[in-house]
């Protein structure tokens, strides 16, 4: 091997010495993966059933009516009032327990933290727990905020907090009945605490509750025509407009301050 060759290996070999040097000095960052979890948000959320507690699935169970079949005239007739508490509302009840009967760890949870997290309950159920769960809690809550004493305006806070977003409680009942009115085939129209603490107006399909998009729902009315069809018929502007005749609004109102106990 020549001397201008065994020069030239030489110097190539130190060349790459010094950048295995120069590397080896260097700070690697560390990856993302490698850094410290962050601690998670927690979010804390007041019973939605009712302000004193939530809905046990270990069995469902249907509550009893607060008031006679027939104690809603105002409003809502006393055979509605029966086919839709004793045949839908146990329907929901009995579908859930059916669905839940090979899932012991489910059972534990709440009707409230099955509907907030669905992505836990397997798939082959989730339909059916989805819609009967919903169906379950959003019955549970509509018989609570009507009384055969309701109606008139709304007082307390929950006056103020109306009078605050709407513009009047005349502008609240007009905009809470068209959104009722337009919801398109079955469904539910809400008042809710949205996930920034304002009070808003939505509607949800089929059973779905507004929990399933982290709001809290304070009031609503079922628009499934089961809840009006044998009086009202096809004719559901005048039931929305007669419901108002038996909303219980001191229940509202302590839901409403209910709510206000979210946070992170």
């Amino acid at each position: 091997m020549s001397k201008f060759i065994r020069k030239k290996i030489a110097f190539i070999l130190t060349g790459v010495l010094l950048a295995i040097v120069l590397i080896s000095c260097q700070t690697v960052p560390v990856a993302e993966s490698q850094s410290p979890q962050a601690t998670p948000i927690v979010i804390t959320f007041p019973p939605v059933a009712s302000p004193d507690g939530e809905l046990s699935a270990s069995p469902a169970q249907l509550p009893a009516l607060p008031y006679d079949y027939a104690a809603l005239g105002k409003a809502i007739d006393a055979e509605t009032m029966k086919l839709h508490h004793d045949g839908h509302h146990a329907s929901y009840v009995n579908n859930l327990n059916d669905a839940l009967k090979e899932e012991p760890e489910l059972q534990k949870s709440s009707v409230e933290a099955l509907l907030r997290d669905l992505n836990k309950v397997p798939e082959n159920i989730r339909t059916k727990v989805r819609n009967n769960a919903g169906g379950h809690l959003n019955h549970t809550i509509f018989w609570q905020i009507m009384s055969p004493d309701g109606g008139g305006e709304p007082t307390d806070e929950i006056a103020a907090e109306i009078n605050q977003t709407f513009g009047s409680f005349d502008q609240f009942k007009e905009q809470f009945n068209a959104a009722g009115g337009d919801r398109f085939g079955s469904g539910w129209v809400w008042l809710v605490r949205n996930p920034a603490g304002e009070l808003q107006i939505i509607t949800t399909a089929n059973q779905d509750n507004p929990v399933m998009d982290g709001a809290y729902p304070i009031m609503g009315n079922d628009v499934w025509e089961h809840a009006y069809y044998l009086r009202y018929r096809n004719r559901r502007g005048e039931y929305l407009t007669n419901w108002w005749n038996v909303v219980n609004w001191p229940e509202i109102n302590k839901r409403s301050l209910a709510s206000l106990q979210s946070g992170r």
